[in-house]
């Protein structure tokens, strides 16, 4: 079965998409970003005009939200109460005071360690997340005063999974979409499985992959990471993974934590709570049945049952 591909900027990162019809892609290049525009209308906390923003803006009132946004919420929300806070979306205020407070893409040939992120605010702890009152059924939402949002965590394996969804509903084909990591596959698959290569760096594993994975039918894979997404905060180096218990960049005993999981949004609450657990993730996700590959800040590998049979780089 011959595939195709397409990879462009999308949320900040890279969105790739590959079909297993080649005269499909460009109407699955034509639905993903689709996606994608919506999901950053809705949730995006860098653009004024987002419905996140408005959300904030109007902070202690009840609101109804669009239904893309209260989808959103209420993965946020449940990766929340699944992690017993681990993964909160609370954690908004907590990471602009750690500088975060642009979209990656606008900082385009920027240093990794960026001093212009260069702050001195203390850390901020997240208020938690069972601060925010939202009724799924109704599309209501009570933001309280002083609590921010950032749905980092879970808005862009959200993407992921409705835009795989949605491409082999419409389109037939199988599809794989890859947003920064964070992967999604529906209906047929290429002989032998998706080849998925794995590494610190999603965006040069397929060049320099760490180890090779074949994965099949309609997975969903998220690997979440210290090594990018890092600059310079109060004289040291922080990155995007926040602690909400303690509004600081995660200390991690883990560089690199991919996750496989029925959804996107489980692979990756899965792989950001075992980022901020540190020593204690793999008996975490063996607990949960989750297969797991876990890679150390000294580069020693960790796998949890279930992980598939790798095949390593040359």
């Amino acid at each position: 079965m011959t595939t195709a591909a397409r990879a462009f900027p999308g949320l900040g990162t890279t969105a790739e998409v590959v079909v297993t019809v080649p005269g499909l892609l460009g109407a699955a290049v034509d639905l993903l970003s689709a996606e994608l525009a919506a999901i950053d209308l809705a949730c995006s906390r860098f653009r004024e005009d987002s419905e996140i923003s408005r959300l904030h803006e109007t902070a202690g009132r009840q609101v109804r939200v669009g239904a893309l946004l209260a989808e959103a919420l209420g993965a946020a929300l449940r990766a929340a109460r699944l992690t017993d806070g681990l993964v909160d979306p609370t954690v908004g205020a907590a990471i602009r005071a750690l500088g975060y407070d642009r979209d990656f893409a606008q900082l385009a040939g920027a240093p990794v360690l960026n001093e212009s992120f260069a702050t001195s605010a203390e850390p901020i702890p997240a208020p938690g997340w069972h601060r925010v009152l939202f009724d799924p059924a109704q599309r209501l939402v009570v933001l309280p005063r002083g609590v921010h949002l950032d749905l980092g965590a879970t808005a862009k394996a959200l993407a992921a999974d409705r835009a795989a969804r949605r491409i082999h509903s419409e389109l037939g084909c199988g599809v794989l979409v890859n947003l920064g990591g964070d992967l999604r596959a529906a209906g047929p698959e290429p002989a032998g499985g998706w080849q998925i290569a794995l590494g610190d760096d999603h965006a040069e594993a397929v060049v320099r992959p760490d180890t090779t994975v074949a994965l099949h039918r309609d997975f969903a894979l998220a690997s979440s990471g210290t090594t990018r997404r890092r600059w310079r905060y109060g004289g040291r180096t922080v990155h995007h993974i926040v602690d909400p218990r303690t509004g600081d960049a995660a200390e991690s005993r883990w560089r690199t934590v991919t996750v496989a999981a029925k959804s996107t949004v489980d692979a990756n609450t899965a792989s950001t709570a075992a980022v901020v657990l540190g020593a204690e993730a793999p008996g975490w996700l063996e607990e949960r049945r989750l297969p797991a590959r876990l890679v150390g800040v000294g580069g020693d590998v960790v796998t949890t049952p279930g992980w598939p049979r790798e095949r390593k780089a040359a």
